[in-house]
């Protein structure tokens, strides 16, 4: 067992840095049973800091010291002090130079931080302290320096060298050959990037605002090369957008993509080289799905547009890391929705936060976005700290409009470039440019929890008055008690009899200020009364979710069913039918628990059937309309989550839904079938909508007991000219009592697509998620299959964590099983890559939402990982945290 406790870092003993590394010049000497890097290091005493020399603490570790000089006199043994975790000596000018050379190994680095191998490549992730893993250095975003790397390797085997910035110079050595790069702009060293492989790249260019020609460039591997266009056109979509809405430019000649097998992460916005894992780089019809396309878009997005919100501003430390995230996941988001259908972005990013990120919320990891401690950074890179943050930055923009929270941002820009900062400083540029008082918002980046908003009505007819009361409360979570009011900016209408919207005039004011309208609640509780209402009207509440927040008004299924029929905001329709169906399925799950027989509602039925005959409603949101809340969500909403009950009375649901209404959803299925089916295949928002309703229709389909769905289902999967579409049937079958067509089905898609690591990620993923008897069987059984690696986690999120993850029926079964498996998987993974090991465990922090005897099973399996031998930092926090809950 792990006999020191680590320690944690805590923002309250932040300080500055006592020196500056203002230029760093890098050597590496490439080899497969080594790596050689050498470092020159200018580096000066912070006088903020004062004038005395302070010791020059080094990161650094699983590093081999070959030799260290300072001002070029080499330095004793005795001379300067060496821990496991940092290089310790003694400057004796405020001004000098450190150079170090070290022996490093990237060919037995399975942890995939630092520089380590992925098949036949070199590569790099450094976010957030992998540099240290590569050479001696103050590894902390706030120390920024000018980088010039020079990378050396075999000609033959690595003929592409990169890292950041602009090519400056290149030639050979014999059999080797080497390359050097030059960032102009200081930058982090969590910002570092090195290539090197024999990769071929497709190339394109883009011309800026200003007319500057830019080179772009993406790197894949030779087989990958047609897999890249996607990629390619989703840049230059980006680069147009941010410089028409943020106004940002792109900075140096070249921007450069790279894709790798193996990576911990989605992407990486390295300077000038992004390294993308190449899951979120490589798409084509036959091998990606259209939500694989649409992923490929919105990371690229991302990762781009952290060049400004990142990059040319970057962190002042890891406790700030939703100023960087938070602020480009917004970006993103919206890049997104501009891209494809605003309202279905907006339902799939609210229906992810309140089943993933609440959850997480009322957890053991439960954090603000702007963390007050951590063990393992590693740890923070929370759906918290991304999702809630994105969020955050939402409310500012609703709150001050977007004129001003433009304004806002070109001043957070123009003051900060060039700096390490403070979520404090975002916020203050936007206090400053739209003269709001933004100091009582801050309160989101300091508290966690969700907040709950309770919301009730009152109708004075006589005087024509319609009152609306704000209850607002965040539960207690782990180092936070209490909590005082956030601002919650609440977005609304109010709708008459016949749906139309009625103007909104608060009793203090002169005038109506128009149909819709943004009220700020700052106070526990508070009222607003709006005057010259003739009759009781519908409130439309947190229109296009304008807080994360848990809202509740006691709405009538007639109220749900007017707002379904009329709200002007499609994901307030939307809304409504998530709360018609929430409804019926509680009542499900109690009938479940009771014993009791369970009917079909006839009154969902002939809303969906409304629904399917309405042929003006876009094909995306007609499927986000026929989707029941997800099982997750079900469990997160529910006291004690019975698993099984909630699976049955939603598969219940389901089912009598697919009965009552065969012949619409057939004749609709079949109708999409036939257009897609002559049309070639494109990412296009109108034809993946299309297909995604077709996918939700087929699902259907599949439940009911009609012969003519099987062979559709085949017919399908064989003759599609896409991913999505064979995907689709794939997982009907794989969840059907179908056996030979399954068998059949999962033979023929693996031989087709055996030497493709993605796709063979997918076919991992359909079996892992499958709701059928036998499934955790069935996944041990693929973890001996050839194109599976423990060692990948594209391989292990695909397998491992799909089932742990993604099948609560399956991972909850009784005989605690499940909860075996993955304790086994994170104690194996702990000593290869720490960083999946702990991400795989957020299924057993949640113990304490189940019923007693699972809370002992789940408790059982983290103790045993607590005594599975010396546990890394990264698992050690989750684990220990998850038991103190």
């Amino acid at each position: 067992m792990r006999t020191e406790t680590p320690v944690a870092v805590q923002l309250k003993d932040y300080q500055a840095p006592d020196y500056f590394i203002e230029r760093t010049l890098l050597d590496f000497d490439l080899y497969d049973d080594h790596s050689t890097v050498r470092a020159e290091l200018t580096i000066a005493r912070n006088t903020d800091k004062g004038s005395d020399l302070p010791p020059l603490r080094l990161d650094g570790q699983q590093l081999e010291l070959v030799s260290i000089t300072l001002d070029g006199q080499a330095l004793a043994a005795d001379a300067y002090q060496l821990t496991d975790s940092h290089l310790i000596l003694q400057p004796l000018s405020a001004n000098f130079v450190v150079h170090t050379e070290v022996r490093i190994h990237p060919e037995n680095n399975t942890a995939l931080e630092g520089l380590y191998r992925s098949g036949k490549m070199f590569c790099t992730q450094c976010e957030a302290e992998g540099f240290r893993k590569i050479t001696y250095y103050l590894d902390r975003p706030d120390v920024m320096s000018a980088f010039t790397t020079t990378v050396r390797a075999d000609k033959q085997r690595f003929p592409v060298l990169l890292s950041n910035g602009n090519p400056l110079a290149q030639g050979e050595e014999g059999t080797r050959h080497w390359a050097t790069w030059e960032d102009p702009f200081k930058k982090p060293a969590y910002l570092f990037a090195l290539v090197a492989g024999d990769l071929w790249c497709v190339e394109d260019s883009f011309t800026t605002m200003s007319g500057r020609d830019v080179a772009l460039r993406i790197y894949v591997e030779p087989e990958n090369l047609g897999k890249v266009q996607h990629a390619m056109d989703s840049l230059k979509k980006s680069m147009r957008w941010d410089e028409e809405v943020y106004g940002r430019e792109y900075d140096l000649d070249i921007f450069m993509i790279v894709a790798v097998s193996d990576f911990n992460m989605g992407a990486m916005e390295n300077k000038g080289l992004n390294i993308f894992n190449s899951s979120c780089v490589l798409a084509s019809p036959d091998t990606a799905t259209d939500a694989a396309h649409q992923r490929v878009e919105a990371v690229v997005a991302h990762e781009y547009f952290h060049n400004w919100s990142g990059n040319r501003v970057t962190c002042r430390d890891w406790f700030q890391l939703s100023l960087k995230e938070g602020f480009t996941v917004f970006r993103d988001a919206e890049f997104s929705a501009d891209m494809n259908s605003r309202t279905v972005k907006r339902i799939e990013d609210v229906a992810f936060l309140r089943t993933n990120q609440f959850a997480e919320d009322a957890g053991p990891m439960a954090h603000p976005i702007r963390p007050d401690a951590y063990i393992e950074i590693s740890n923070f890179y929370t759906l918290t700290v991304y999702e809630k943050g994105a969020e955050v930055v939402r409310m500012l923009r609703t709150l001050l409009g977007e004129a001003n929270f433009r304004k806002g941002s070109d001043l957070y820009f123009a003051r900060h470039d060039g700096q390490a900062v403070t979520c404090d400083d975002f916020v203050q540029a936007m206090q400053d440019a739209s003269g709001t008082d933004l100091g009582q918002f801050k309160r989101w980046y300091s508290q966690a929890g969700t907040p709950r908003l309770t919301v009730s009505s009152y109708f004075d007819k006589a005087a024509g008055e319609y009152t609306l009361t704000f209850q607002q409360s965040c539960p207690a979570t782990p180092g936070q008690s209490d909590k005082l009011p956030f601002v919650i900016p609440v977005e609304l209408a109010l709708l008459a009899a016949d749906g139309s919207h009625l103007p909104l005039q608060l009793k203090e004011e002169d005038n109506a200020q128009g149909c819709e309208r943004v009220l700020a609640v700052t106070e526990a509780e508070q009222q607003f009364t709006f005057v010259g209402i003739a009759n009781e009207p519908l409130p439309s509440l947190l229109r296009s979710f304008s807080a994360p927040v848990k809202l509740r008004y006691d709405y009538s299924r007639e109220q749900l069913l007017a707002l379904m029929r009329y709200d002007s905001d499609g994901f307030n329709r939307w809304e409504a039918g998530q709360q018609l169906q929430l409804e019926i399925l509680n009542q499900l799950i109690a009938d479940v628990q009771a014993g009791r027989e369970l009917r079909g509602d006839v009154q969902l039925a002939e809303v969906f059937a409304g629904l399917l005959a309405d042929t003006s409603l876009d094909a995306a949101m007609l499927a986000e309309m026929l989707t029941l809340p997800s099982e997750a969500l079900l469990a997160e909403l529910a006291d004690v989550a019975d698993v099984h009950a909630i699976h049955q009375a939603r598969e219940f649901l389901r089912q009598s839904l697919a009965q009552a209404l065969h012949q619409p959803m057939w004749q609709r299925y079949q109708a999409l079938r036939a257009v897609h089916s002559e049309q070639a295949y494109a990412a296009s928002a109108e034809q993946i909508a299309g297909r995604s309703l077709q996918g939700k229709l087929l699902a259907y389909l599949m439940l009911s007991e009609h012969g003519d769905v099987r062979s559709a289902c085949v017919a399908q999967f064989e003759q599609a000219n896409n991913m999505t579409e064979r995907l689709q049937a794939l997982a009907c079958l794989v969840n059907s009592p179908f056996v030979a067509e399954k068998q059949q089905a999962l033979a023929s898609f693996a031989a087709a697509y055996a030497d493709d690591a993605l796709v063979m990620d997918q076919w991992f993923s359909v079996q892992a998620g499958s709701s059928c008897p036998g499934t955790l069987a069935q996944v041990q059984a693929l973890m001996q299959h050839p194109a599976f690696s423990l060692k990948n986690p594209n391989k292990v999120r695909a397998l491992v964590g799909v089932f742990c993850a993604q099948n609560a029926v399956q991972f909850h079964a009784e005989d605690g099983a499940g909860y075996r498996f993955l304790a086994d998987q994170v104690i194996t993974l702990n000593a290869l890559n720490p960083q999946i090991a702990s991400r795989l465990l957020t299924p057993l922090t949640r113990w304490r939402k189940y019923a007693p005897d699972r809370q002992a099973q789940m408790r059982n399996e983290l103790e045993r990982i607590v005594a599975s031998g010396e546990l890394s930092a990264d698992v050690y926090e989750v684990v220990s945290k998850s038991l103190a809950s």
